[in-house]
């Protein structure tokens, strides 16, 4: 049997993330508590699992639209059905992504890890296809543009997933993709939604739109306020959306046109050395409980706000005063905090509305549950071997544990430029 007969019928295959437990296909070692690396990896991949099974289950057998959820803000319920389903896949294949993009092994993480790979081209293969149910809105309203972005930087992220697309696959993606080019963007970090579809067409087609690219980049140049942050357009917000959104996504669109010969790479290193800062800074967010302050918009994407610290390990940039340990451990707090309260998910296992537990109140009027799966990004690091650093150098406190149990911590310093 040829691997892609076998794959295509692997994800196909109705297994649950809990009947998937239940029969051992899915690794019970650790407990994600303090103190063990080996547990922290495992630990992190069964909650990815736990958090991304609803909507590959569903949406490989072309039935998300008919099995997920859409909770909402009260009068919000008919919009949010139009976008919500495309919310869920960009989002969970944007976190999920630098996972799968690791080679297959025989190891029992290797073997789930090559269902989830499975499970999520198809996905992908039925949310662009104009024939099936599962067929994904990515022209009307606005919101569309946005989740056609995390769905591009998630293929930015992991090639593999391109290339086990049929061509034909391929095409319906590329042409979904370019759809979303009817949608204008707000002057704001929108700009870099219409700029990471290009960058992802630029790296598959060979084609992007430069112009739009181009046009973000300077934006953001523009609008970046010092000591590591951006701008939310001409004005500063008090939020993480230099995290949700404008750095991860400034940082990959440019290294794409930096590897594709059509930016200079002392621009991508200005952009890195501000990324640090600011990956400094989240770090220095993390309470000694794992808790963040909750202050601006957006805060049910939950550990989501950790984006771009997360980034920052996988890529092997972390600001140099950060040891890996100390950044997983800081990480597999947060994580533990905001994805282990009570109410986190419903009786079927979807996302709800909340930062710890079930918040309703927590979420404006542009969330539902598609977008909740954001919270996937603080999983990048999984992208990297069981066997770097990251997750074999030892528990270690991260700066606020330190701080207040006490212990002598160095000056922190702004940066210029």
């Amino acid at each position: 049997m040829k691997r892609r007969t076998f794959t295509r019928l692997v994800a196909a295959l109705p297994i649950s993330f809990s009947a998937a437990k239940e029969s051992g296909k899915i690794p019970k070692t650790g407990a994600g508590q303090p103190g063990n690396s080996d547990d922290d990896r495992a630990y992190w991949v069964r909650t990815l699992q736990k958090i991304a099974d609803p909507v590959l289950t569903a949406l490989a057998q072309n039935r998300l639209k008919a099995e997920m959820p859409i909770e909402s803000a009260d009068g919000q319920q008919q919009s949010r059905i139009l976008v919500s389903h495309l919310e869920a896949l960009g989002r969970t294949v944007a976190g999920l992504a630098p996972w799968l993009q690791l080679e297959t092994d025989d190891s029992p993480e290797g073997r789930t890890r090559q269902r989830y790979f499975d499970l999520t081209w198809k996905s992908i293969a039925n949310a662009v296809n104009p024939q099936s149910p599962d067929y994904m809105n990515f022209t009307v309203g606005g919101q569309p543009l946005v989740d056609t972005a995390f769905l591009a930087h998630g293929l930015v992220r992991a090639p593999r997933l391109w290339n086990a697309l049929s061509a034909e696959e391929q095409a319906n993606l590329v042409k979904a993709l370019q759809a979303s080019r009817v949608i204008k963007p707000g002057y704001s970090n929108w700009l870099l939604f219409s700029a990471m579809v290009e960058a992802a067409l630029l790296k598959y087609t060979g084609a992007g739109d430069e112009l739009r690219m181009d046009y973000a980049i300077k934006q953001h140049l523009a609008w970046y306020k010092g000591d590591g942050a951006y701008g939310d357009g001409p004005d500063f917000h008090w939020d993480y959306y230099n995290s949700y959104v404008i750095q991860p996504m400034l940082l990959d669109v440019v290294k794409t046109l930096v590897e594709a010969g059509k930016a200079d790479k002392s621009l991508y290193e200005t952009l890195l050395a501000r990324a640090q800062r600011y990956a400094a800074v989240q770090e220095r967010l993390i309470g000694p409980d794992g808790s963040f302050a909750a202050f601006g918009r957006s805060l049910a994407y939950r550990c989501g706000a950790f984006q771009l610290l997360s980034q920052m390990a996988l890529q092997k940039n972390s600001p140099e005063e950060l040891s890996p340990g100390q950044i997983r451990s800081a990480l597999t707090a947060v994580i533990r905090r905001t994805m282990d309260a009570p109410g986190t998910y419903d009786a079927k296992g979807w996302l709800q509305i909340g930062l710890c537990g079930h918040q309703p109140a927590i979420g404006e009027t542009y969330i539902s549950t598609g977008s909740l799966y954001l919270c996937s990004v603080a999983f990048l690091p999984l992208g990297l071997p069981a066997t770097d650093s990251f997750w074999t150098d030892p528990t270690e406190d991260w700066t606020a544990k330190k701080i207040w149990s006490g212990q002598n911590v160095k000056v922190d310093h702004a940066i210029k430029g």
